[in-house]
């Protein structure tokens, strides 16, 4: 079927090959580099905001805060318009906001204006990287689909760091306003090109009216048609619970139990991130060539990342601390994520191709209520109780409850995506 362009449409039978399905890739990663520099950037200037306008420590942390606010209550109504819309045209859109928000927050006269340039760019990044998954998705064959989806997820980890390191270097040298400019910019550019070179695909019917565009109540029921996906759901939640915990508590662990200074300190947590995302850059890839011929182990091997994960980082964090102990904390953050790519991969298998961006957003959504919001909160409960070392030591028990939930999604995986599996 044609496009609006006279190019053929994808169809979900029949993905793409070759150079078409790399320069999606390359553009539609650049776009997920671009969310994560204009959301994390802001970090970078706190000391230069504090200077030239006074504002207080609450103030600044209101900044971040609010495009995760935003990003959480507009994620699930988003990606549905974008299913239902198109992706593409969708993501063309979504990215001109964010990076002319960026800019604009180069732009701002006071901290009001700042903060609501702030949420606007969290209105632009809301449903992008659930869109972009769904793309990708169609575009690479079944077999490639958990390392594609890795990849894809790595450029948020690459890009905080990006956004933190480009955005300091910047404002150091000509200002915290420059430093939005030079990450807005880019992706503008991105954005231009995005919607010349990427077809969307057509999804087959949904429903029995032979329409893809099926009424709202359809779709939501279609998110959570699949046991194995429901559990892949609450195990993608839970694990995600780890790396949010580690960027959060790491510095003042070291601080405290290594006697690192600040700086060093922050240092080590970046490591352990970046070790995060080689993890989830390669995890997907790994899972992919083990399931070839035995799709069961399409849901064992994000279980045995998580087991992994869970044994390393209590071990470290139990120990008395030492270079061993440490070292085993950075090789627990390499399979901190390494089952995004999987996770992502498995919801996707088992539901209906009209509805990959919302079931996507629903993990995504899943993952900030059960893991990403909740796990620091808790381990500073815990801390209070006990101490920090305690409560991170036993953090890791939820990585084996998201092994636990993995294993069982294995049990109905094969059955559940056959109904989806290409022609």
């Amino acid at each position: 079927m044609p496009d609006a362009r006279g190019a053929p449409s994808s169809s979900t039978s029949t993905p793409a090959a070759g150079g078409y399905a790399w320069a999606v890739f390359a553009l539609t990663f650049g776009l997920m580099l671009s969310d994560y520099l204009s959301r994390q950037v802001i970090g970078a200037v706190f000391p230069f905001l504090q200077s030239d306008w006074g504002v207080s420590d609450a103030q600044l942390g209101a900044l971040v805060s609010i495009v995760s606010v935003v990003v959480g209550v507009l994620t699930l109504p988003l990606s549905l318009l974008a299913d239902r819309w198109g992706r593409v045209r969708s993501i063309t859109v979504m990215a001109f906001v964010w990076c002319l928000a960026t800019i604009a927050c180069g732009l701002a006269s006071n901290y009001t204006q700042l903060l609501l340039a702030r949420a606007v760019v969290g209105v632009g990044e809301a449903a992008y990287a659930a869109a972009g998954a769904a793309l990708l998705a169609q575009v690479f064959p079944v077999g490639r689909r958990a390392a594609i989806q890795g990849a894809f997820q790595s450029a948020g980890l690459f890009g905080s760091v990006l956004g933190v390191v480009i955005g300091g270097a910047v404002a150091s040298q000509f200002g915290w306003r420059t430093a939005f400019f030079v990450v807005g910019a880019p992706g503008l550019l991105l954005a231009l090109a995005y919607p010349f070179v990427v077809r969307d695909y057509v999804a087959p019917p949904l429903g029995a009216n032979g329409s893809a565009k099926a009424p709202l109540a359809q779709l939501v029921r279609q998110v959570f048609v699949a046991r194995s996906g429901n559990l892949s759901f609450l195990a993608f939640g839970l694990q995600m619970a780890i790396p949010s915990i580690l960027i959060a508590w790491m510095p003042t662990f070291l601080h405290r139990f290594y006697d690192f200074e600040p700086r060093r300190a922050a240092l080590m947590a970046a490591l352990a991130v970046l070790a995060a995302g080689l993890g989830v850059l390669f995890g997907g890839g790994i899972s992919d060539r083990l399931s070839r011929g035995r799709p069961r182990l399409r849901a064992v091997v994000p279980g045995a990342y998580a087991a992994i994960c869970g044994a390393l980082l209590m071990l470290g964090f139990g120990l008395p601390p030492s270079g061993l102990a440490l070292g085993l904390v950075l090789a627990g953050a390499v399979f901190a994520v390494a089952h995004g790519g999987c996770a992502v991969a498995i919801v996707m298998d088992v539901t209906h191709p009209a509805v990959r961006a919302t079931v996507t957003a629903t993990a995504v959504l899943g993952a900030s209520l059960l893991g990403l919001a909740p796990g620091p909160f808790l381990v500073g409960l815990l801390s209070d109780l006990v101490d920090l070392k305690t409560a991170l030591t036993l953090a890791p028990l939820l990585s084996f409850g998201a092994a636990a939930l993995f294993l069982l999604a294995a049990r109905s995986y094969e059955r559940d995506a056959a109904r989806f599996a290409p022609a």
